[in-house]
């Protein structure tokens, strides 16, 4: 007998998921998302700030080139800097936005205003896209961190006014063992450990209960203890993947980083960001970016690629960017600085419109880009693409202050 996706999910849901191998349990996951909205974020997250000129928005016959070349791609008309090979085969999946603007210049407002859709505020910390998306979007069987952040930056993503509890669990290169999930002590020894701290935290809550509840210390000790013991963490081992699979992403942290995103989501994680540091290019800008791109190049065409494979693709929102761009001049240093008036990003995956780019920036680099973007739209249109609603509200603790998820509006050209 044939089951279909749907079949299998019944099938799962009416029996209890208890008895599902790790296999299957990935499977229930994906045929639960095949039948319904996008349900994961992936963020490649390129901290810094690269250059547009150099990446997304090339112009090579113009005077803000400095030289760089730019390269055809499977979407016709879209042209990607010269490096971008492996990407420019994938751009079928990828909607560029070359008109992007902030109003945040500093490399921790410009990322503070990308990873939330709202500027800084001294009254209330915005919770980041993945934060929006774990309290948003149903928990499902996970044990182990639906946010997660690889290679974290200064600024990993945070739960802000949503809580701690949202914020971005973050990890090294997936290269290296997981820390602090594997006891030091044999196992009766932790399991006696653990009885003899339940024992504590009795005594200790005796009169004072509503308290204790309060600080979610019980419930930390028990999802912890479960993400210890849990099978789910194998998805964290890049190294379980085919050697083939492997090397798609790229022999790096960001590549490994990238596939580790993969099998993230692929059991429940709901945002994964994966860091690509160092696009900080005021000087030497050009062999900065040779670098970083070379790196980049592989890996978030191989993330594409393995998506599709899967059939995750249209399930996942994949976003690459970093807090700004560059300027179109070169300075003294062959550096470009900060410039936040027409930089790019990329979009992937999630049901969005792809295969084209929106907007444009002037070749001289004097006039304002055409169709331009303000950030707030990004977010509105990647949770729209998950199914909410960008203008429903929560409530910032203590105050009481009604906070949009996102005060932006869809992108109507990506939204399928």
């Amino acid at each position: 007998m044939r089951i279909d996706r749907r079949g299998f999910l019944t099938l799962g849901v009416g029996a209890g998921l208890g008895w599902l191998t790790p296999a299957a349990h990935a499977l229930a996951l994906r045929a639960e998302r095949a039948d319904g909205p996008p349900s994961s974020v992936i963020l490649l997250w390129l901290a810094g700030g690269p250059s547009q000129l150099e990446t997304f928005d090339p112009h090579p016959d113009g005077p803000t080139s400095g030289g760089t070349k730019a390269i055809e791609t499977a979407a016709r008309g879209v042209r990607l800097a010269g490096g971008f090979e492996r990407l420019a085969a994938e751009m079928g999946s990828v909607a560029l936005v070359r008109s992007m603007t902030s109003k945040e210049g500093d490399h921790e407002r410009g990322t503070y205003m990308l990873k939330t859709g709202y500027r800084p505020d001294p009254s209330v910390v915005h919770p980041s896209i993945g934060a929006v998306c774990c309290h948003e979007l149903p928990a499902g069987p996970v044990d182990i961190p639906r946010h997660v952040s690889i290679l974290a930056g200064q600024w990993p993503g945070r739960g802000g006014y949503l809580g701690g509890e949202y914020d971005a669990f973050q990890v090294d290169d997936p290269r290296g063992k997981l820390p602090d999930v594997s006891p030091f002590v044999p196992p009766d020894r932790d399991e006696r450990r653990a009885l003899d701290l339940d024992v504590v935290d009795r005594a200790f809550a005796r009169g004072r209960a509503r308290r204790v509840e309060a600080t979610l210390h019980r419930k930390a000790v028990t999802s912890a203890r479960a993400m210890m013991t849990s099978k789910q963490l194998q998805a964290f081992d890049v190294s379980r993947e085919p050697a083939e699979v492997q090397a798609e992403y790229g022999d790096t942290p960001f590549g490994r980083g990238c596939l580790a995103a993969r099998r993230l989501i692929e059991v429940g994680a709901r945002c994964v960001e994966v860091t690509l540091d160092g696009w900080d290019s005021h000087v030497n800008n050009h062999e900065i970016h040779r670098r970083l791109v070379g790196v980049l190049d592989p890996a978030f065409a191989a993330l594409i690629r393995d998506l599709r494979r899967r059939d995750l693709l249209d399930r996942t929102v994949v976003l690459c960017c970093g807090e700004f761009g560059r300027t179109p001049r070169i300075n003294p240093f062959a550096g470009r600085d900060h410039w936040t008036n027409g930089f790019s990003l990329a979009l992937a995956g999630g049901g969005l419109n792809a295969g084209f780019a929106l907007g444009g920036t002037d070749p001289e680099g004097l006039k304002d880009p055409a169709r331009p973007v303000p950030v707030q739209d990004v977010h509105a249109t990647i949770l729209s693409a998950l199914g909410l609603d960008p203008s429903r509200e929560n409530f910032a603790p203590v105050t009481g202050r009604p906070i949009k998820l996102s005060e932006g509006r869809p992108i109507p050209e990506l939204i399928g």
